[in-house]
């Protein structure tokens, strides 16, 4: 798993709307209609964070979910990043 760049992350970032790069992680904000929207999506998510092998950093808050993506084992961010934050994409999407 090779740690990528500050070049890599900023045009990988391109393909991805409304996420950005700070303190090392990539990062979104979602607002969902109540916690129990949210709380399905995240249940959705978590379902895949676990096939991936992957885990976010995430807050909830009652309909606001933030989540931060990072490669803990490398220090950074890999392309494993990307993979669950396209993930996660598809997910809120199809919701």
């Amino acid at each position: 798993m090779e740690k990528l760049s500050l070049e890599q992350i900023e045009a990988s970032l391109k393909h991805l709307n409304g996420w950005s790069y700070a303190n090392g992680m990539i990062s979104k904000s979602y607002t969902f209609q109540d916690f129990t929207e949210t709380f399905a999506v995240m249940t959705h998510i978590a379902f895949e964070c676990e096939k991936q092998n992957h885990h976010p950093n995430w807050e909830n808050v009652y309909n606001n979910l933030t989540i931060r993506l990072n490669t803990h084992d490398v220090g950074g961010i890999t392309q494993n990043d990307f993979d669950l934050a396209q993930s996660i994409e598809r997910i809120v999407g199809n919701k």
